[in-house]
């Protein structure tokens, strides 16, 4: 299915997909680096969530706190170093945590390989998240659609104004940033946008 649906938003005209930002789930990370060969970048928020599971109720707090001295450093080389002292401090007590910590490194600190300002944006599924609510309130409003193209012509409104939003208003990824990043260093803001 994810390959197919990749496929065809690729089919589309979707170019230049440096990272994909997921929780972990499998299907879609396989068909992603299929599809596009782009990184995969778990999210951050849901990885915390699911290390913490790990953890004993009580001792939760304290994780949480050391978890977030990863998170917090300057560098990539910076946040595998502490991550692997984070590791090495949890591992006789949490082992199970520990071993999640060691499979999924490369996949929570992806996004370290991207321009520190994306860092905040790209590091988790919040942005992605933040949209579906807004669709899911508006189309609540609505509550009876006439037919499939009433959908489609608000949602497409909704992208339409959260893409303006992010490129002009609040300048959610600076085009100075995304030229580094892409193959196209003519980074151009959309006609509608414009």
């Amino acid at each position: 299915f994810w390959t197919d649906f990749l496929r065809s938003l690729a089919d589309r005209g979707l170019r230049g997909v440096k990272l994909v930002i997921a929780d972990d789930h499998k299907g879609l990370r396989a068909a992603a680096r299929r599809v596009f060969n782009a990184s995969q970048q778990r999210c951050r928020v849901h990885w915390m969530r699911n290390a913490l599971a790990h953890a004993p109720i009580k001792q939760r707090a304290a994780v949480a706190a050391m978890l977030k001295t990863i998170f917090v450093q300057e560098t990539k080389a910076e946040a595998e170093v502490q991550w692997a002292v984070v590791a090495d401090a949890l591992r006789d007590k949490q082992p199970r945590l520990a071993a999640m910590m060691d499979a999924s490194r490369n996949d929570v600190l992806a996004y370290m390989d991207f321009p520190r300002e994306h860092w905040t944006q790209i590091a988790s599924t919040n942005p992605l998240e933040r949209v579906n609510r807004e669709i899911k309130r508006r189309a609540d409003v609505v509550g009876i659609f006439p037919n499939d193209g009433a959908i489609i012509r608000l949602v497409g409104a909704l992208m339409l104004e959260t893409n303006d939003e992010w490129a002009v208003a609040r300048r959610y990824m600076s085009l100075e940033t995304l030229a580094r990043v892409t193959d196209n260093p003519t980074v151009r803001l959309p006609a509608v946008a414009a």
